[in-house]
């Protein structure tokens, strides 16, 4: 019996070891740990990190603050993903602080870009280290001369995937914010009601969708409509293929569904944002990156 009542007794230790190390209960010191503290410890970090430490733009003129300023040029302190200018309350404000901002965000966007020099500006933007790297181009791959000398969408997706190539190969812990290209039809519908853009419009600002912006007949209509297409079909691109990198967040449309009014168009061209439009794309893209999950 004695020989029975040890082995049993030594069993029950066996087990009761086993089940409080698989419990977590051996906080180390010998006291016991809080119930599934050990599983806590183990969770990995989350991909999404939503207070990024630095931050890299790239794209067009839409974020180099072109014509938000004076007219014909490039005006980065206004820029909705890096400025500086307390009216905008930029991306890189919003998430740095205006010191930290100045100190560790850059702008690596070129008026006129289109999406096949975005694997240049990514090389650029990936020596930085970023946490997060912002991207908004594609308008100028629809604003061309013609609407039959657009970017074709195969061309687009071909350019987009290198671009995050290139950013993956050199900085593969990058995270990507993806703004949708804006509603260029409504830029036009909008902007059209000023008889002085509709003068700068004849300078060749987007002839593809502005040129001829009284002519409402049916070949205009259906050029219009040609582009704003194109416009919606490289917005699937982009969130398609934003969709298979988990370090990536495309806004949903959100830029392109936002309703620009004449008081957030440059009063200079009545096409690109003003200080005004550049803070409403500020707020899009901190809220796309500060919320808990991505767009649906």
């Amino acid at each position: 019996m004695r020989k029975r009542s040890s082995r049993a007794r030594a069993a029950l230790a066996v087990v009761a070891a086993a089940v409080l190390g698989v419990a977590g209960c051996d906080t180390g010191d010998g006291s016991p740990a809080p119930e599934g503290s050990k599983a806590r410890a183990a969770r990995p970090a989350p991909l999404w990190n939503r207070s990024p430490e630095s931050i890299a733009a790239v794209g067009d003129s839409i974020t180099r603050g072109f014509d938000a300023c004076t007219v014909l040029s490039d005006c980065p302190e206004v820029s909705w993903a890096t400025g500086s200018d307390s009216e905008v309350d930029s991306l890189a404000v919003r998430l740095l602080g205006a010191a930290g901002a100045a100190e560790r965000s850059w702008n690596y966007a070129v008026t006129g870009a289109r999406m096949a020099d975005l694997p240049e500006q990514m090389s650029q933007a990936a020596e930085r280290d970023p946490a997060l790297v912002t991207v908004m181009v594609g308008a100028n791959d629809a604003c061309r001369s013609s609407a039959r000398a657009m970017t074709s969408v195969a061309d687009f997706r071909a350019d987009f995937e290198e671009a995050l190539h290139t950013l993956r190969a050199a900085s593969p812990k990058t995270q990507v914010y993806v703004a949708s290209v804006p509603n260029l039809k409504r830029l036009w519908s909008e902007g059209r009601t000023n008889p002085l853009g509709r003068e700068v419009w004849k300078l060749g600002i987007c002839p593809s969708m502005l040129s001829d912006a009284d002519d409402l007949t049916g070949a205009a209509t259906v050029r219009r409509d040609r582009v704003q297409q194109r416009v919606v079909e490289y917005n699937k691109v982009l969130q398609e293929v934003c969709a298979k990198d988990r370090r990536c967040r495309f806004d949903g449309n959100a830029v392109y569904d936002y309703r620009f009014g004449t008081d957030q168009l440059s009063r200079w061209d009545w096409f690109h944002p003003s200080k005004d439009g550049q803070a409403r794309l500020a707020a899009i893209a901190y809220r796309t990156i500060t919320a808990a999950d991505p767009v649906a």
